[in-house]
């Protein structure tokens, strides 16, 4: 099995080459929860609701249903896979105030657990989903 780099589940400080990743809104308003800790603390930027921004990458959540967020969390995945010189710290984007459940969120991440994406760290959440999926196949 693949070594699990679990994302911490209350981030507040970051090394140097570490990236914040949390879920925002197309508009970039980051006024609450790991956006506004995104906004506050690691240099996100306020109207900018896609991609990198200081120590932040933000993946838009909040304009539909996961349909919408695939597209997202692959351009994500992506540029993760481009930029191993970086680690990316995953929050449980889409699972606060937009809503979802961690069992429609997590699965967009699978690849990066499939592909040993070594510079990508999920929340725990992530990986409880991941088991009991690949516990349900068996």
């Amino acid at each position: 099995m693949n070594k699990r780099r679990i994302s911490s589940g209350r981030i507040t400080s970051l090394a140097p080459n570490e990236i914040f990743v949390f879920g925002s809104n197309l508009q970039g308003a980051h006024g609450g929860g790991a956006a506004r800790m995104a906004y506050e603390c690691f240099g996100a930027v306020w109207g900018q609701g896609v991609g990198l921004y200081g120590h932040t990458y933000a993946i838009p959540t909040m304009q539909g249903g996961v349909e919408t967020i695939k597209p997202f969390v692959d351009d994500f995945l992506m540029f993760a896979a481009t930029h191993s010189e970086l680690d990316f710290l995953v929050t449980e984007i889409g699972c606060g105030i937009a809503g979802f459940p961690h069992d429609e969120i997590a699965p967009l991440f699978f690849q990066a657990i499939d592909n040993d994406m070594r510079n990508i760290y999920l929340p725990e959440s992530f990986y409880r989903v991941y088991d009991k999926l690949n516990l349900a196949r068996q």
